[in-house]
């Protein structure tokens, strides 16, 4: 008798707990629905009117998501690969800048200084017209070639037969390129002889490191004008260029190059967390269970099992609804949730 009652003494709490687990795993742990088909009840008004500000900040990120969208339909490259490709462009002479439309040039021929002009405009064709010698074609061409052509035609005519000319960019026109992302005074900048990345970002203000600025990359348009014209992208170790540890990062630009520094990359928790808010990703992957963590964790009215995250694909608003207890109790973790970029993690309160 006494060895029977303590047979079942042991066996109602294992029941006990057996039907508390039951109650935590029934069901699905992890629900994808529309937003139409799941109500966000359990949310006060404040957190209704949050979510609905974080929407619109959401979609209305402009530039840095037309970016992103171009960066993953194109080919990338680190710069050890971009220039294993273009061996040519390690040189001194990569770099010399090359005159187009609209630039201002700066001509001396010291023999005669009579010849000498101090603003030589190039036509939108790329001409410029000089005394004796009349019209001549310098698109393309650097100013050392510029200077022995026109070297070339005073002797050809017999004006001066050996002739020292110097010429000398005065306005950069003709050569742009862009500085997005995480800086200070992101826009266009006319592209000045021999600029490098660092250049560019002075250029436009620096870093804004509250925004992001762990990494960088150039957009680059290869054989512009031409059918076989294609954009790459160059990924470059930003953190190592600052630090003057990674010079080969410190690559000469082109026309037309986009300089971009992606901004950080942030999920938002509203409602019973501790310390709602947005976050930043700290590393590459986080999950559900460790996004809660990071606001502080649950609060005591929250409604755990009616977590849901809000998520935006391909243009449409779903809603993941999570037992995170499911999860966290039951030690099943192969069901917890990894969080994207623009995730709206929501914890309704309890109405228990």
């Amino acid at each position: 008798m006494k060895g029977s009652r303590i047979h079942h003494l042991i066996i109602i709490p294992i029941v006990l707990a057996l039907g508390v687990l039951g109650c935590v795993t029934g069901g699905q742990v992890v629900k994808v629905t529309t937003v139409e088909e799941s109500r966000l009840d359990g949310l006060k008004e404040e957190d209704l009117a949050r979510l609905e500000k974080i929407r619109k900040a959401i979609g209305h990120k402009g530039p840095d998501k037309s970016l992103k969208d171009v960066i993953k339909r194109t080919p990338n490259f680190s710069v050890a690969e971009y220039l294993l490709m273009h061996p040519e462009r390690r040189g001194r002479a990569a770099a010399d800048y090359r005159v187009g439309g609209y630039d201002v040039l700066s001509i001396t021929v010291y023999e005669e200084e009579d010849l000498s002009r101090e603003a030589v405009r190039v036509s939108a064709d790329g001409y410029i017209t000089f005394p004796l010698i009349g019209r001549l074609k310098v698109d393309g061409m650097t100013t050392s070639e510029i200077e022995r052509l026109i070297s070339y035609k005073l002797a050809d005519g017999q004006y001066l037969l050996d002739a020292h000319v110097s010429v000398m960019v005065t306005q950069y026109n003709s050569k742009k390129y862009l500085v997005l992302g995480a800086v200070n005074n992101p826009g266009s900048y006319p592209l000045r002889g021999r600029e490098r990345v660092l250049d560019a970002i002075s250029r436009a203000g620096g870093i804004d490191f509250e925004e992001g600025g762990k990494k960088g990359m150039i957009i680059r348009t290869e054989n512009p004008d031409t059918e076989n014209e294609r954009k790459i992208v160059i990924n470059i170790d930003l953190q190592g260029l600052l630090k003057g540890s990674d010079q080969i990062s410190n690559m000469f630009l082109s026309d037309r190059d986009v300089i971009y520094i992606p901004k950080a990359e942030h999920f938002y928790i509203i409602g019973q967390v501790k310390n709602p808010g947005s976050f930043t990703f700290t590393k590459g992957n986080i999950t559900l269970v460790e996004a809660i963590s990071m606001a502080g964790g649950f609060t005591p009215i929250a409604a755990r099992n009616r977590t849901r995250i809000i998520r935006v694909e391909d243009g449409v608003e779903k809603i993941i609804e999570v037992k995170v207890d499911a999860i966290t109790r039951a030690g099943k973790k192969i069901h917890d949730v990894p969080i994207k970029p623009d995730d709206v993690i929501v914890v309704p309160e309890s109405f228990f």
